[in-house]
């Protein structure tokens, strides 16, 4: 019995684990002071910012003259889970992270809230801002 246990447990975990890295891939959409922006996270660990029509960020972009990229990572083992976004200026290598956490409330809507500062957020408040995924 505890075999037959594992045989259907241990799969179902590896699936679980699977499908989270897949729930934020796609565009989202969400509204900061009656602005409309988009979130772009892509399958390759790519994302952009799309707002008034510019977009920042991806698998390349110019900012201020200089070629860029950016890049996320995604920590489900954090309540809420940890968001990063890595910009790194393709020449020099230098990079600059901006931390965020980020909550599901259901599979097309996600609360957010992100620091430009260096410093995690560390709950929804006033700066929080719900995205909601476009399809």
């Amino acid at each position: 019995m505890k075999y037959l246990f594992t045989l259907f447990i241990i799969p179902t975990l590896l699936l679980n684990t699977t499908t989270n890295t897949n729930d934020f891939i796609g565009k989202w959409k969400g509204e900061d002071k009656n602005e409309i922006g988009y979130i772009i996270f892509d399958d390759e660990g790519y994302a952009s910012f799309e707002i008034n029509g510019q977009t920042i960020g991806g698998k390349e972009f110019f900012m201020n003259g200089k070629k860029g990229k950016m890049t996320y990572t995604i920590n489900y083992d954090t309540n809420p889970i940890e968001v990063d976004f890595t910009m790194t200026k393709i020449e020099s290598g230098e990079s600059k992270k901006m931390l965020g956490i980020a909550e599901f409330t259901d599979e097309d809507t996600l609360k957010f809230n992100i620091n430009f500062d260096a410093a995690r957020p560390t709950e929804f408040d006033d700066d929080s801002i719900i995205l909601t995924r476009v399809k």
